[in-house]
């Protein structure tokens, strides 16, 4: 019998600055592709073709306590990668007492800072969503998944798969 790794610690950096002892809570990115039926003669039933990325696209989002400066200044960022985020964290199987690091590195703008409610004598939080346009997941420094949507990249356990799409459109 063996037992899952479950996260045990965690910090997020925005743009290299820690939220050590802020960051309460991060909902790391769905990852979803757009999927299509097709069902055509000699077909008992549909296959679903793969149109690429999901329509929602890469969203992280995380709750912060207190007020975070560093974010409100990134607020409308210009450019659709300016902002650089980094979700670490540490994970342990409770039979073995194995510890692995994962780490999830985006880069995108802030589409929704939710100041929540604001009561004297009571915790303040904030909420913050963004929307990315690149996603490395790395697990015990091994890269699984990389996408780059400025730059036509997906990588998957090493493999590119647009990388012959790239050369044949001529990029």
């Amino acid at each position: 019998m063996a037992l899952p790794k479950k996260l045990k610690h965690m910090n997020i950096f925005n743009d290299g600055n820690s939220h050590q002892g802020e960051a309460k809570t991060v909902t790391l990115p769905n990852l979803t592709r757009k999927l299509e039926a097709f069902r055509a003669a000699g077909m008992d039933g549909p296959v679903k073709a793969d149109l690429g990325l999901g329509d929602d696209g890469i969203q992280l989002s995380y709750t912060l306590g207190g007020w975070s400066l560093i974010t409100l200044r990134q607020y409308g960022a210009v450019r659709a990668d300016g902002v650089p985020l980094r979700f670490m964290g540490s994970v342990q199987r409770d039979d073995t007492g194995e510890v692995s690091a994962v780490e999830v590195v985006v880069r995108g703008r802030h589409e929704e800072i939710n100041f929540g409610d604001a009561t004297p004598g009571e915790d303040t939080e904030h909420e913050i969503t963004t929307t990315c346009t690149y996603y490395k997941l790395t697990v015990d420094g091994e890269v699984l998944i990389e996408i780059d949507l400025l730059n036509f990249v997906f990588i998957v356990d090493g493999t590119d798969l647009l990388e012959q799409h790239r050369r044949n459109i001529g990029l």
